[in-house]
């Protein structure tokens, strides 16, 4: 077991304050931690950008456990650990015939720590990734182990958990038979034709995601087909309300290949090969949910306050994910859109411009991303999950003396 104290999230703009991060190699080990610690928080692949994953005490990184990964072909079900990379496990996934309905965009973040946030890839049919969860394995305070699964009380505030309820260690997800993907790039869209068309836009292949830096356009369209079963490529438009099928470009050590290619859908779902790790430390991220209904007046909404906004602004990147029924998800049971910011490391900045963006998206229930930057208070948080009162019970039944507590919890959720 590795131990370290004081170090940075992803981007180098958090410090934790924990007093020791571990590194267990065993679920066992594990647990032994956890049953004589006061006080612990499991800590995944620190692509938060903000203290969701922090707590006093020491801080659980599970990436050195093994994998372990077991495929039940029967049940369609794949388990594995809670520290594994999605671009770890994805090629063995892959291998023995099987895939994900999706991933988020990044193949380098920890499945645990995807699901505990409610991570998610694009696709207006597609949930969260936390939608494929089949059942978590959790150490509980005692250092005992316990798992939950579909179907019983309590799991659908339990499965996106930020951490509260334990720490988790395995996870079965839902997997079906592999298939294969392309993905092709269209635009420029003017903005007017885009946010008439907005929803339909994103249904144009299985999963789809848009860029703006809200200006007159929205810069590309990217669009991921899923190739039939039994088929060798899937037809394509060559344009799209009018945008152009843009060049084409070959898979790099940068990007997953756009150029109309068939490949894995390990290969195309996200956007980055999994060889890479990008911009690391070169960028903070908020991220904002709105139903999908509202998603032309709510970046109408945000396109007012472009001036203020370039200055600090890499990209952001607009997806959608389908309704699901946890009690923490930032959908609320209605398909939404997902208007993600890349900003420059401009952390402070970023910061000050967050209360007037909040704002604006207020009216369309704007809901933040829990793993990223914010200014929401309890209170606004509150009136956005009706849940919460009964997230906060389902905590202290599993953890009456807050073991796995964190300021962030206290601060925002009110537990």
């Amino acid at each position: 077991m590795r131990s370290t104290a004081s170090e940075l999230n992803w981007s180098g703009t958090v410090t934790y304050t924990a007093e020791r991060i571990l590194r267990p190699t065993s679920v066992a080990e594990a647990a032994e931690i956890v049953a004589r610690s006061p006080r612990v928080h499991g800590l995944g692949t620190r692509h938060s950008f903000n203290d969701v994953a922090d707590s006093p005490g020491v801080l659980l990184d599970l990436t050195d456990i093994p994998t372990d990964l077991q495929v039940d072909a029967e049940r369609r079900t794949a388990t594995m650990g809670a520290g594994t990379r999605y671009g770890l496990v994805a090629p063995d996934l892959d291998r023995a015939g099987f895939a994900l309905h999706n991933t988020g965009s990044l193949p380098h973040i920890s499945i645990g720590g995807a699901i505990a946030t409610g991570t998610h890839g694009s696709g207006t049919t597609l949930g969260s990734l936390s939608t494929a969860v089949r059942s978590l394995e959790l150490i509980g305070p005692d250092g005992g182990l316990r798992t939950v699964h579909r179907g019983d009380p309590g799991f659908d505030g339990t499965v996106l958990h930020l951490g509260l309820f334990g720490i988790v260690t395995r996870v079965t997800l839902d997997v079906e038979p592999s298939y294969r993907m392309r993905q092709d790039a269209y635009g420029p869209v003017p903005w007017d034709v885009f946010t008439a068309n907005v929803a339909g836009i994103h249904t144009a292949g299985y999963s789809v995601c848009s860029y703006t830096v809200f200006g007159d356009e929205i810069s590309e369209v990217l669009v991921k087909s899923r190739v039939p079963d039994g088929a060798n490529d899937v037809t394509v438009t060559d344009s799209l309300l009018g945008a152009p099928k843009r060049p084409g470009t070959p898979g790099d050590g940068h990007h997953t290949a756009r150029d109309g290619s068939v490949g894995p859908w390990w290969d195309r779902l996200p956007h980055f090969p999994i060889e890479s790790v990008p911009s690391v430390g070169s960028e903070v991220q908020s991220e904002h949910f709105v139903p999908l209904q509202h998603a032309a007046a709510a970046l109408d909404a945000v396109r007012t306050m472009a001036d203020r906004i370039h200055p600090h602004l890499h990209v952001c990147e607009l997806r959608t994910m389908a309704a699901d029924p946890f009690w923490l998800s930032p959908t609320q049971g209605e398909d939404v859109l997902c208007i993600a910011f890349t900003w420059r490391k401009h952390p402070a900045e970023v910061a000050a411009l967050l209360p007037d963006l909040e704002a604006l998206l207020a009216p369309y229930d704007g809901r933040p991303h829990w793993g990223k930057m914010s200014s929401l208070d309890g209170e606004a948080i509150a009136g956005l999950y009706p849940r919460l009162p009964a997230v906060r019970d389902l905590v202290r039944a599993a953890d009456p003396d807050r073991v796995f507590g964190s300021a962030f919890a206290e601060r925002v959720l009110g537990v």
